[in-house]
């Protein structure tokens, strides 16, 4: 298929749908605003990208007429917007069609609630779209739930890849808690930090016990202040960034991966950390309820509850054959439902059916 891309170039969500779908076979065109370059230059030399001429927040207005041109000389299959705010109104005003739209957390959950505009924009361009998909069940309940939509919402899981992501042996001595998160207030990074805090006062006296927090964002600061006013310099620590192809071994390195989000619309940390046989212990927003199995493949606690979560820790600490069961539990369910390569081929399936018109 010729498929026409619309979303952000140095996204990785993008990078990893538009590389995935060229190395099946399709023709693929990406069109991004300039200011959303993809820097990293990760984007497989088989994929066209466009850049439109205007970048900023008016570019997804004024850029229309240009990528609707551009689409007309390309002629693809189907059209594919990535998130109902930006690249959606991007893609509304060029009149593209078939087009996909694929919503993806912020666009439905925070965005329309900026105010009545915001709300008023969002639905325009789910009316506009040909297909609606979301990345998860609860994102689309969502989509209902707020905009009232009745049509058929697919489902096109962003999974990871179970041959990089498994798997490996463990290198670290004592018992080591984890995340590969960013640094910011929506990840929960803080309360995750008072949570080792508690943890490590109920555990054994004595015991080698670390906190590995690898990611970076604007927080960098705040949190290491926490960190040393809690006394945790010793054995809280924030690791840094690292690259996508680095996070299975970092990841095999931690006992268990902690989650304390405020708000997560998918839970693809809490993915690749199973991926990888780590149990998880995540908060409970929409995201990890949907890929996290409570009692399963992990634990799950109430949005900022530092008692259960260090609780939850405790248990694992006193129990490796629980680690190990859940772990193992968590990398079946990936392998199951979040398979990146069977993900690809659903979205396949939904490309297909938008380009046939049958996808009602």
């Amino acid at each position: 298929m010729k498929i026409a891309f619309v979303s952000a170039a140095g996204s990785s969500h993008t990078v990893k749908w538009v590389n995935a779908l060229s190395r099946k076979g399709h023709t693929v065109r990406l069109y991004s605003l300039p200011d959303h370059e993809n820097k990293l230059k990760n984007i497989d030399s088989s994929v066209e990208v466009v850049y439109l001429k205007k970048g900023g927040f008016a570019g997804y207005f004024t850029n229309g007429k240009e990528l609707r041109r551009d689409i007309r000389s390309f002629a693809p299959d189907v059209v594919n917007a990535h998130y109902a705010s930006g690249y959606g109104t991007l893609a509304r005003m060029a009149k593209v069609h078939p087009l996909v739209l694929s919503v993806w957390g912020s666009d439905v959950y925070e965005f329309p609630l900026k105010s009545p505009l915001h709300r008023f924009l969002v639905r325009a361009n789910l009316k506009a779209a040909d297909v609606l998909a979301s990345t998860s069940h609860v994102m689309a309940d969502q989509v209902r739930r707020v905009f009232g939509e009745r049509r058929k919402i697919w489902i096109t899981p962003f999974g990871v890849d179970c041959s990089l992501f498994t798997p490996q042996p463990q290198e670290h001595t004592g018992f080591c808690v984890g995340t590969v998160k960013a640094l910011e207030d929506v990840y929960g990074i803080d309360q995750l930090i008072h949570t080792f805090a508690l943890f490590l006062q109920k555990a054994p006296k004595g015991g080698e016990y670390s906190l590995n927090i690898y990611g970076k964002g604007s927080k960098k600061d705040e949190y290491q202040q926490l960190i040393d006013s809690l006394g945790l310099s010793d054995k809280a620590f924030l690791c840094g960034a690292v690259s996508n192809t680095e996070v299975p071994r970092v990841l095999s390195n931690m006992d268990v991966v902690c989650l304390p989000s405020r708000s997560e619309s998918f839970g693809v940390s809490a993915v690749e950390a199973m991926a990888c046989n780590i149990p998880v212990i995540a908060s409970n927003v929409d995201g990890f309820l949907e890929t996290v199995e409570d009692g399963v493949t992990g634990y799950l606690a109430p949005v900022g509850d530092q008692e259960a979560m260090a609780e939850h820790l405790l248990r694992f600490y006193q129990d490796t054959e629980l680690r190990r069961k859940m772990g193992q539990a968590g990398r079946e369910r990936v392998l199951k439902l979040y398979d990146f390569e069977q993900n690809v081929e659903q979205m396949e399936r939904v490309y297909k059916a938008a380009a046939s018109g049958a996808s009602q």
